[in-house]
């Protein structure tokens, strides 16, 4: 096979330099590989039966653990959507990203620029075709972070990240056009399976990078009856009610997406329905790559983009979806920010793989540039992670940061097992160790003056000031 080489990436954790060549794709060596990004949007780290969830199975999803390696301390880029995604796409944490926070404008999120340089552009200058499906979320149609002037050839999805609380929507975006879904029928996450296995089957020699982005399990919590029925009845349930947003009030959009999440009678049901449903669809795609003959040239990575969510009836007590870590989605202690990631690369990885090395989502841009032999742009906060895939030795980040501005100025620091937590901007450092106490209920600070001395030096350094994400 030529440049064609599949690379299904689900998830890779890994600190350093490595050499293209030790990753040569198995058939073709020298050959660079496709690379199959795939992020679940609020999937805690505890979501999956491969990471600990026992009310239901992911029975595809483990399978490529097997198949590849299972990273367990995995970090996203912040513990909401917008940051998070940011920082993946350009490698920069949330102290030097543009995009900080949700929102941020009076008519929705603050966009990509055109000076932001993203994953989509390093591995199509380095002859990729490249393709983002499913939700977008940096940038509405006319902006510029709208996917076509961020480095993606193609584009199919929603672009708005209130418009993607709908699971069942009467349009998406194709290309910066808006094209017409059925709002009944059109289970979205269906579609954008198809999607990404057209993309993948297209006649091109040109290796591919897709970035499928399913909006599961993010409220709302609704899902097709044919994976909602197995759940009927397994659960106790709550329902969840918005009436608001079932009336659809005159001037309300047509799809209703302003209006908030719509009543959900079996949200339990719903929510773990949503998950096997995409389970299901991950390891269709597998098996495509399997059937085109294209597994031992594919990099598949699966991630999340943050913690568990707490919406529309989502309920991640019940379904322990932190992993028995602290904290959910918009907070910055563990369980709000460690997420899944599982990485296989059929022949190159090893299988059956677990790894403790720590890394993050700005980590994505460097490690996959260097697997695609791309110009690694300069003066990023990640690193190529690349001996860490291997289930190598490798070093790792002196420092991780993030911040987050939804409940004041917060912010978090790892520093190799220490993990520091700022609650309010001028507030001491609160301080956990998390080889012995991974669940942080016990504050060390006051036992660790030297580690705290060495975290406030490190977080002087840490941002760059914005106007728009300030201290406060």
């Amino acid at each position: 096979m030529n440049r064609t080489a599949a690379v299904a990436l689900f998830v890779i954790v890994t600190t350093g330099q490595w050499s293209h060549e030790r990753f040569a794709v198995a058939d073709q060596p020298g050959a660079p590989p496709n690379i199959l990004l795939i992020q679940a949007d609020d999937l805690g780290y505890g979501d999956l039966s491969a990471y600990g969830q026992a009310r239901f199975d992911t029975p595809a999803l483990d399978r490529l653990a097997r198949e590849g390696i299972r990273f367990t301390q995995y970090y996203a880029g912040s513990t909401v959507c917008a940051p998070s995604r940011a920082a993946l796409m350009t490698g920069l944490h949330t102290g030097h990203a543009w995009i900080r926070g949700n929102g941020g404008l009076p008519d929705g999120d603050v966009p990509l620029r055109l000076q932001d340089v993203t994953m989509a552009e390093v591995l199509r200058d380095a002859g990729y075709r490249t393709a983002v499906i499913g939700k977008w979320g940096l940038g509405q149609p006319g902006t510029t972070g709208q996917p076509d002037r961020q480095g993606f050839d193609y584009a199919f999805g929603f672009l708005d990240h209130r418009h993607a609380h709908r699971q069942f929507t009467d349009h998406l975006w194709r290309n910066g056009e808006r094209v017409t879904t059925d709002l009944r029928q059109d289970y979205v996450n269906d579609l954008f399976t198809r999607e990404a296995a057209a993309f993948i089957e297209r006649n091109d020699p040109r290796p591919f990078f897709v970035y499928l982005n399913y909006t599961v399990p993010h409220a709302e919590l609704r899902v097709p009856d044919d994976s909602l029925a197995p759940f009927h009845g397994r659960f106790p349930e709550q329902p969840f009610v918005n009436h608001t947003a079932d009336a659809k009030p005159t001037g309300a959009r047509p799809d209703g997406a302003s209006l908030g999440y719509r009543s959900q009678p079996e949200p339990h049901a719903a929510f773990a329905a949503m998950i096997a449903r995409m389970d299901r669809d991950v390891g269709r795609l597998a098996d495509l790559l399997g059937a085109r003959g294209i597994e031992r040239r594919t990099l598949l990575l699966f991630i999340s983009d943050n913690g568990p969510h707490q919406e529309g009836g989502g309920d991640p007590f019940f379904f322990k979806s932190a992993g028995g870590l602290r904290g959910i989605k918009r907070d910055l202690y563990e369980g709000g920010i460690r997420v899944p990631m599982i990485a296989r690369w059929v022949g190159v990885i090893p299988a059956g793989r677990v790894s403790n090395h720590p890394w993050a989502h700005w980590d994505v841009l460097p490690t996959l540039a260097e697997i695609a032999g791309a110009r690694v742009p300069g003066a990023l906060d990640g690193m190529s992670m690349s001996r860490a895939l291997r289930g190598e030795s490798q070093p790792t980040h002196a420092f991780f940061y993030w911040e987050f501005h939804e409940r004041g100025f917060q912010q978090a620091v790892r520093m190799d097992r220490w993990k520091a937590v700022r609650l309010k901007a001028d507030v001491p450092l609160e301080l956990y160790d998390l080889e012995a106490d991974p669940r942080e209920e016990r504050d060390v600070a006051a036992a660790q003056p030297e580690v705290i001395a060495r975290i406030e030096a490190y977080l002087r350094t840490a941002r760059t000031e914005s106007e728009r994400w300030p201290v406060k």
